[in-house]
């Protein structure tokens, strides 16, 4: 199903294509299309997207699950149908800079990828945040002797899915940026194990995270609740920061 344009009084449109998931909207009135500027958010949830606040321009939103391939696979699609004049990998990261709180906005400058790094553009802005390098890793950094072996490379931040967006907006020469909030603190450890749930679609399943939980619930049900806390604050710090930015 491919998405069309939405009126001025037209609040979103979801479409699907293969295992993608994608949104599109736009807040001008039909008929000012050489006004818009054509933004496409990737994210790997749609938690990342409830945030986000309606703004002057043509919005597609894709999300396709955690990991670079899937957020790769996710540009891939919406090329399909939509040209996006700028890329942006947003979502929730993980702290590597222990002066980072809950709900901080990071602006990558750098994606660092194992031995690759794409530079990322800043927004213009005059909303509060931190700029500096982010990691992008296959996989959830989950303890604090991790994250501080990820911090010595020079990165504040740590993420799954910026290099996919970053290589592919570097490939097709589309201005990128990232821009994401922090859900977990530098110094601490999760007692889920959420590597183990990662399912190949990028998803986490949901039902063997409550299972395991079970076996030690007085640790690891009160870390589910201050974590899906946490994003919900993640996404509205998100929504007011990118509703500020000029891309």
């Amino acid at each position: 199903m491919r998405p069309t344009a939405l009126s001025h009084n037209s609040a979103r449109q979801q479409a699907v294509l293969g295992d993608c998931v994608f949104y599109r909207s736009c807040q001008l009135p039909i008929g000012y299309d050489a006004l818009v500027m054509k933004l496409l958010f990737v994210a790997s949830d749609p938690m990342e997207f409830r945030g986000l606040k309606h703004r002057d321009d043509e919005v597609y939103l894709a999300e396709n699950g955690a990991g670079a391939h899937h957020a790769a696979a996710a540009v891939d699609k919406a090329l399909t149908s939509f040209r996006p004049d700028v890329i942006v990998s947003m979502g929730f990261c993980g702290a590597l800079d222990p002066s980072l709180a809950i709900g901080d906005i990071v602006v990558g400058t750098t994606i660092f990828a194992g031995d690759r790094a794409f530079p990322a553009e800043p927004p213009v802005t005059a909303s509060p945040h931190r700029s500096g390098p982010v990691c992008s890793i296959d996989h959830v950094a989950a303890t604090a002797e991790e994250k501080r072996k990820l911090h010595a490379t020079g990165a504040i931040a740590v993420e799954m899915e910026a290099a996919g967006v970053g290589q592919r907006a570097q490939k097709l020469g589309i201005p990128f940026f990232c821009v994401k909030s922090v859900t977990d603190l530098a110094n601490e450890n999760m007692a889920n194990d959420f590597n183990a749930v990662l399912r190949s679609d990028g998803r986490f399943d949901t039902m063997n995270i409550l299972a395991s939980s079970l076996r030690r619930p007085w640790v690891r049900l009160p870390e589910l609740i201050r974590l899906r806390r946490r994003c919900g604050l993640a996404a509205r710090s998100l929504g007011e920061f990118i509703a500020d930015c000029r891309f």
